[in-house]
């Protein structure tokens, strides 16, 4: 597995629950708010990818980790936040 992957993941789990921490009212609970970071960071980072945005070499060094923190990270807020805006609407019907 791409360690590139791997951090995506991690700070995307860490962005979703950061931004349900910020955000109490749209927050989906510890492991929702995993799990939605978890799939944002991941598809954040893809993404990227596909589109041909890359930092650093691509490899494990210093650019290359800090762009795939940041891409998982920003990735599983924004998950996040469409799944709670979804989940909103869905729920006042």
């Amino acid at each position: 597995m791409d360690a590139n992957l791997i951090i995506n993941l991690i700070s995307g789990a860490v962005g979703g629950n950061v931004a349900g921490a910020l955000m109490k009212n749209k927050s989906l609970g510890t492991l929702g708010n995993s799990i939605a970071g978890l799939l944002g960071g991941g598809i954040g980072g893809a993404i990227l990818k596909a589109l041909g945005v890359s930092i650093g070499s691509g490899g494990t060094d210093l650019n290359s980790i800090l762009g795939s923190i940041g891409s998982g990270g920003v990735g599983g807020a924004i998950l996040l936040i469409l799944v709670a805006l979804i989940k909103g609407v869905v729920g006042k019907k």
